[in-house]
């Protein structure tokens, strides 16, 4: 029996060695040949920046259809009894939503989301969110955030619908599911800034602009879960359901839907996860609520103001996120004890109670003398911040010095260096990059994808804003696997950085521009120092995950074999890791590029600021050709950094 299990651990060890040594071997040949050609191309092509005359002008086009709308948009058959309708739908929806949580009063609104977390899971969450709320209100922030909370619940509402049709679609049918795949992986990368402005275009300024975005937005992960649960249906149900005589309708309704009830509320919390992210960035075009709140404080750089709306948005996305968590795993698990009715009663009986008794207390809004204002006090420290750690500091110099420096010594010479390539020599290290851990599929289409760039006319910014998320990503990526390996090793560690990590996750974008804008200033450096700390948290999480999955029994094998802890990480989890290691360098790539997008508020210029131009001027040509250049950019770092098995799984 010991025999057998010390086999058992040296053929998984052996079978790891032999992996890595192909890898290596596959990717010293891919080297070899990508220099090669280098030089071939030297010779035969020459350098130089992308061609003009393998550019295509798309401003004549897209001027002419922004002019076309703005013209039509107001006398159409297509904007007056079809968008104009959409519309109207959205805003009355959005109203009622407003309305009701205005009737119930901040009682009722409190005393509903604590009955609904206690009925889904338990007391302690039902705590948890019963004092979010009422933080919310101390914060002086219940109005926007009860405008928020109607504008998410229509948005998460359309979201749900749309992509569980979709995912209902794709599950169902072979030919729709590898139809929608394409189309799904570019909204997954494409930043959501870029989704503004062909909605301002046809929607213009307003609610309805914001929840249409955030749905367009939020609705993919829905899409993809509810797809991936019906086809993962077991199928032996399915087969038994099928020889019981169940029609197609049957079986989808009482076996399939129900198998993938997980997937589907996972697919609702991502969904949620998602439109509350774009709160903040929708207020750009007129959402309103906790983000323009944040918006405003960001015009402004008062860090405070935004600190004191940015708070609540994290505690309903916390609140949100833990409720549906505990609702999918309570999938499974024994019924409680009585009928099921009877706990959504007494959540109804509560809430009603709870608005009654709050208005005949003539108390339906929360008092402003319950108030606490923190703006000022966290002005006041940033404030000290910026006088002592600006500038002159002593040795290590101030965090404008920093921003310089990281400008000088590494934004400058990346962009450059990018810039001063032959465009032929990039698209074959991009090939080169993603042949490494794919195939030629994906190879295919990262080299397309960068190809457009150029196609597009926007290759030299393109290549701006591809240096400021290579660098991040390379901060990002050293602090994160750091950290990551840390917690790994430490169950302490991962404790205490648990909550960090859950508010780090879902604070806003736009929060982390203030504070860098005030102690860094504006520019590229600034940018990236936000996407850094964006994009750590999911880093951090993967990676732990990564090395807390590799299998104990190999570990103990190693040990046993004298290994040291350090050659256990270098030797054993490491490389049993990849696949973890790789999608946190795919999760980190994707997060950077989201937020260096944004930098264009700030400074960061390239294609974020095109994108913010076209934004403000209207200006359907260039917010789109530089939108449609950041989606190419972010399909090509996609495809090149996707992990193997991941790749596998969707069957490319």
């Amino acid at each position: 029996m010991t025999a057998t299990v010390t086999t058992a651990r040296t053929t998984g060890l052996d079978a790891s060695t032999t992996a890595s040594s192909f890898a290596r071997h596959r990717t010293g040949v891919l080297l070899v040949g990508a220099v090669a050609l280098l030089i071939l191309g030297a010779f035969l092509i020459g350098g130089g920046t992308w061609p003009k005359s393998l550019t295509v002008d798309l401003t004549g086009p897209l001027g002419d259809v922004s002019d076309w709308i703005i013209d039509n948009r107001d006398t159409h058959p297509l904007f007056l009894y079809f968008f104009g309708h959409i519309s109207n739908a959205v805003v009355l929806s959005v109203r009622g939503v407003y309305l009701v949580l205005l009737a119930a009063g901040w009682a009722g609104v409190t005393a509903a989301a604590g009955l609904i977390a206690w009925r889904v899971a338990g007391i302690r969450l039902a705590l948890t969110a019963v004092a979010a709320f009422i933080l919310c209100a101390l914060l002086g922030m219940w109005v926007p955030t009860m405008q928020t909370l109607a504008l998410m619940v229509v948005a998460v509402l359309a979201s749900v619908i749309l992509g569980a049709l979709l995912g209902l679609a794709a599950g169902l049918s072979d030919r729709v599911f590898r139809s929608l795949r394409p189309v799904l992986d570019t909204m997954q990368v494409m930043p959501a800034f870029a989704y503004l402005l062909p909605v301002v275009l046809v929607f213009g300024i307003g609610v309805p602009a914001a929840v249409l975005a955030t749905v367009i937005y939020a609705a993919p992960p829905m899409a993809r879960l509810t797809a991936l649960g019906l086809r993962d249906a077991d199928a032996g149900v399915m087969e038994a359901a099928a020889s019981l005589g169940a029609t197609a309708r049957q079986r989808l309704l009482t076996a399939r839907l129900p198998l993938a009830r997980k997937e589907l509320l996972l697919g609702l919390n991502q969904t949620i996860m998602m439109a509350l992210s774009m709160a903040v960035i929708a207020s750009v075009i007129g959402a309103g609520g906790l983000g323009d709140r944040v918006y405003q404080a960001l015009a402004s750089v008062d860090v405070g103001a935004a600190l004191a709306a940015g708070i609540p948005i994290v505690l309903l996305a916390v609140v949100l996120d833990r409720v549906t968590a505990a609702a999918g795993n309570r999938i499974g698990t024994a019924p409680q004890a009585g009928p099921a009715w009877s706990g959504w009663a007494v959540v109804a009986a509560g809430t009603v109670g709870a608005a009654v008794v709050a208005r005949l207390a003539s108390k339906p809004t929360w008092p402003d003398a319950w108030t606490v204002g923190i703006a000022e006090p966290v002005n006041e420290t940033v404030g000290w911040m910026t006088d002592h750690l600006y500038s002159g500091v002593p040795v290590i110099g101030g965090t404008a010095d920093w921003a310089a420096h990281f400008t000088t010594w590494i934004l400058d010479p990346v962009r450059d260096g990018l810039q001063w390539l032959p465009w032929w020599a990039l698209l074959l290290l991009v090939a080169v990059l993603a042949m490494v851990i794919g195939t030629w599929r994906t190879t295919l289409t990262a080299v397309l994808a960068m190809a457009a760039i150029g196609v597009l006319g926007v290759w030299d910014p393109a290549l701006n804003t591809l240096s400021q998320v290579l660098a991040g990503v390379a901060v990002t990526l050293v602090i994160g696997f750091a950290v990551g390996i840390a917690a790994s090793r430490s169950e302490r560690v991962e404790r205490l950085l648990r909550p960090v990590l859950d508010v780090f996750q879902t604070m806003p974008q736009f929060v982390y521009l203030i504070p860098v804008v005030a102690l860094f200033g504006v520019g590229r450096a600034p940018a990236v120092a936000a996407a850094v700390i964006y994009a750590l948290p999911a880093v951090v999480r993967i990676t732990t995950q990564g090395m807390n999955s590799v299998d104990s029994v190999v570990m103990e094998s190693s040990r046993s074999l004298g290994a040291t802890g350090m050659q256990q990480l270098r030797k054993v989890q490491l490389p049993l890791a990849r696949p973890a290691l790789l999608l946190a360098v795919n999760q980190g790539v994707v997060l950077v590029l989201a937020v260096v997008v944004i930098g264009g508020l700030v400074g960061g210029g390239a294609l974020g600021y095109d994108v913010v131009f076209g934004l403000a001027q209207g200006d359907l040509a260039t917010g789109l050709v530089a939108g449609a250049a950041i989606v190419c950019l972010g399909l090509m770092l996609d495809r090149v950094t996707q992990p193997t098995q991941r790749r596998t799984g969707k069957g490319a």
